[in-house]
C-alpha cells in the first residue's frame, strides 16, 4: 500500500504509460492519414460524446465497486486486530494455574501462527490478479512456488516442530491451526485452567476468527465479476477509438497544427479513460500485494507486537516501516 499523501504525477503517468503511448501512435496515425486524404473523415461529436458519458457511468460502477472490495477487505483486518487483541487480554486474564506463563505464551503463539498463515494464504496468486506487477521482497511470497517454505520458515517461530508436521499435509494451515487451538482450550479447560463460563469466551473468539477468515478468503478467491471489469475495458476502448474522428470536426482547419493538437489532445483523452479504467484494476483485488493493496503484513506486525508484550516476552520485533512510500 502507497502510504505518502499523494502518488507523484511522474509515478502515475510512468505506471499508465502504456495506454497514453499507444493512445498517441494510434491517434498520431489516424490524424496523419486525414491529413493526406481527399475527403473529410471526420465525425460529429455529440454521438461520440454520448457514448462517452455512459462509459464514464460505466466505469464510475465499477471503480465504486472494486473501491468495496478493498475497504471491505481493510475493515475485515480491522477486526482481526480487535478480535486478536481481546483474545490476548482474555489469555492474560483467564488462564490460572501451574505452568500459567508457559500456557499463555503457547496459545499467543499459536495465535500469531494462525495470522500468519492466513496472511500468506491471501497473498497466493490467483489467475485474475496482477502477478506480474507485485511488489518482491521479505514479507511476501512472489509466486506460489515460494509459499509453502517461507511460510514454514516463519510458523517455525511459534508452534513446535511436532505441530508443523502435522500442518504440512493441510490444504488450509490458518483452518487447521485454528482447530488446535480450540482443541487445546478444551485440554486446559478439562486441566482446571478456567471454567466452563471462560471456556465459552474462548469459542466466542474462535467463532469470530474464522469468520473473519472465511470473509478474508471469500473476497480473495472470489473476483470482480468478469463481465464488469471485461465490459469495462472494451467499452472504453470502443469509445476511445472514435475520440480522434470526433476532434478532427472540431480542429478541421486544414492546418497541420491543428492535426497535431488533434493528437495530442486525443491521446489525453484516451489516457483519462484507461487511466480510471486501471485505477477501478487494480483496486479489485486488496490482497494480491501491489501498490493499492491492504498492507496485512504490516497489520499482522502491529498485532504481533500488542500480543507478545501482553505476555512480557523478549525480543519483540520492530514495526515495519515503508519502504519508498510502500507499506506491505
Amino acid at each position: 500500500m502507497y502510504v505518502k499523501k499523494n502518488y507523484g504525477f511522474l509515478m502515475t503517468l510512468n505506471w499508465s504509460k502504456k495506454p497514453f503511448l499507444l493512445g498517441f501512435l494510434y491517434v498520431f496515425i489516424v490524424c496523419g492519414i486525414s491529413f493526406f486524404l481527399p475527403f473529410d473523415t471526420a465525425i460529429p461529436w455529440q454521438p461520440i460524446s454520448i457514448i462517452g458519458i455512459a462509459v464514464a457511468f460505466y466505469l464510475g460502477f465499477k471503480n465504486n465497486s472494486s473501491y468495496d472490495r478493498t475497504w471491505e477487505a481493510r475493515k475485515i483486518w480491522g477486526s482481526i486486530v480487535n478480535n486478536s487483541r481481546s483474545f490476548g487480554a482474555a489469555v492474560v486474564a483467564f488462564v490460572q494455574g501451574e505452568d500459567e506463563n508457559e500456557i499463555k505464551k503457547e496459545l499467543i503463539y499459536r495465535h500469531i501462527a494462525w495470522f500468519t498463515a492466513l496472511r500468506h494464504q491471501l497473498r497466493l496468486s490467483q489467475p485474475w490478479e496482477h502477478t506480474e506487477e507485485r511488489l518482491t521482497g521479505l514479507y511476501s511470497p512472489t509466486i506460489c512456488e515460494d509459499y509453502t517454505q517461507k511460510l514454514e520458515h516463519e510458523l517455525k517461530n511459534y508452534i513446535s516442530p511436532q505441530e508443523l508436521a502435522l500442518l504440512e499435509k493441510r490444504s488450509n494451515m490458518a483452518t487447521q491451526i485454528m482447530k488446535t487451538q480450540a482443541v487445546r482450550l478444551q485440554e486446559l479447560k478439562d486441566q482446571g485452567y478456567f471454567e466452563d463460563f471462560r471456556h465459552m469466551e474462548f469459542h466466542h473468539h474462535m467463532v469470530s476468527f474464522y469468520e473473519d477468515q472465511g470473509k478474508s478468503e471469500r473476497i480473495k478467491n472470489f473476483p470482480f465479476p468478469r463481465q464488469y471489469a471485461s465490459t469495462a475495458l472494451w467499452l472504453t476502448i470502443v469509445f476511445t477509438a472514435f475520440v480522434p474522428f470526433g476532434l478532427l470536426n472540431i480542429f478541421s482547419s486544414g492546418a497541420w497544427w491543428d492535426y497535431l493538437m488533434c493528437s495530442i489532445l486525443s491521446a489525453l483523452v484516451i489516457w483519462v479513460f484507461f487511466l480510471m479504467e486501471k485505477i477501478g484494476d487494480y483496486s479489485e483485488n486488496p490482497f494480491e500485494g501491489t501498490y493499492n493493496d491492504v498492507p496485512i503484513t504490516s497489520i499482522a506486525r502491529t498485532i504481533e507486537i500488542d500480543l507478545r508484550e501482553m505476555i512480557e516476552d523478549e525480543q519483540i520485533p520492530e514495526p515495519f516501516k515503508a519502504k519508498n512510500g510502500y507499506l506491505m
